[in-house]
């Protein structure tokens, strides 16, 4: 639900599903960079267009990480699409993400699922189409799972920024039912350890931020019970040599000792059903 006032357009959401300013927000700011590790030119647009609040979701170190993030999983997206061009992607939490507009390749079918207050503020900005659709529902439905049968495979499942707010017992109720329905799927996630979920529940009580992370993993392998295996894994600060190539400058200056002093807390994993 939103709101016209002062020129901007005021968002209602619930506390998890707010935090989805915090990446749209540094992909906008860095795609005004001279440089910029990735351009999100509607990133821009809309955050000048919504009214929210700076205070809880603006700059920090930790939210600085979330355009590498992004960054490591369009690598992986566009090596899915150049080998099945038009194979089936789908953004689980996709809050107002941007990642079709950067890959899409004129073939790809697309499927953008969210929770139904996050998919009204979507369709402000977003319409869909004939390879590009938006469901509302939440990952722990099933319903949504059917949609998806429906559309070409093989299949490419990205989770970024979402399934660190829900319950262990939820995470695994969600990844395992993809593994399942969807065997030799691709799945992409982040996670995160147990003593960094708490230092965001420190952080969330300065900022007067009601979502709390609920899920912590000190080790991706962990998650090969649920019928995943590891393709690769990359920590933020130690992007995939396909990124690391890539990079600007400041990024190759400052990553190696960012990886000295933070390795291991934030990784991204990629996974085969």
């Amino acid at each position: 639900m939103t709101e016209t006032g002062g020129g901007k357009e005021r968002v209602r959401l619930g506390a998890v599903q707010e935090t989805l300013f915090i990446p749209l927000a540094e992909r906008a700011r860095e795609s005004v960079r001279r440089r910029p590790l990735l351009r999100d030119p509607k990133a821009v647009k809309m955050i000048a267009r919504i009214d929210y609040a700076v205070d809880k979701y603006g700059p920090s170190a930790g939210s600085r990480t979330t355009v590498l993030r992004t960054a490591i999983v369009d690598t992986w997206v566009r090596a899915f699409l150049a080998e099945h061009p038009a194979g089936t992607v789908i953004e689980i939490g996709t809050g107002l993400n941007t990642r079709f507009e950067r890959v899409d390749n004129g073939s790809v079918h697309w499927i953008d699922l969210d929770l139904p207050d996050t998919i009204d503020l979507r369709r402000r900005f977003f319409t869909d189409t004939d390879r590009r659709r938006m469901i509302a529902a939440s990952v722990l439905d099933e319903d949504w799972l059917r949609t998806v049968e429906e559309c070409p495979g093989p299949y490419f499942f990205v989770a970024e920024g979402v399934l660190v707010y829900l319950p262990e017992e939820k995470v695994g109720e969600a990844l395992t039912r993809i593994a399942r329905r969807f065997p030799g799927a691709l799945l992409a996630l982040d996670t995160y350890p147990g003593w960094l979920l708490e230092k965001q529940h420190e952080a969330a009580e300065r900022k007067r931020m009601a979502a709390r992370w609920a899920w912590s993993c000190d080790d991706p392998r962990s998650l090969e019970r649920l019928g995943l295996r590891i393709v690769e894994t990359a920590a933020v600060t130690r992007p995939p040599r396909a990124l690391r190539t890539q990079l600007p400058f400041r990024y190759r200056l400052f990553l190696p000792i960012a990886h000295r002093l933070l390795r291991g807390l934030f990784r991204v994993t990629l996974f085969r059903t």
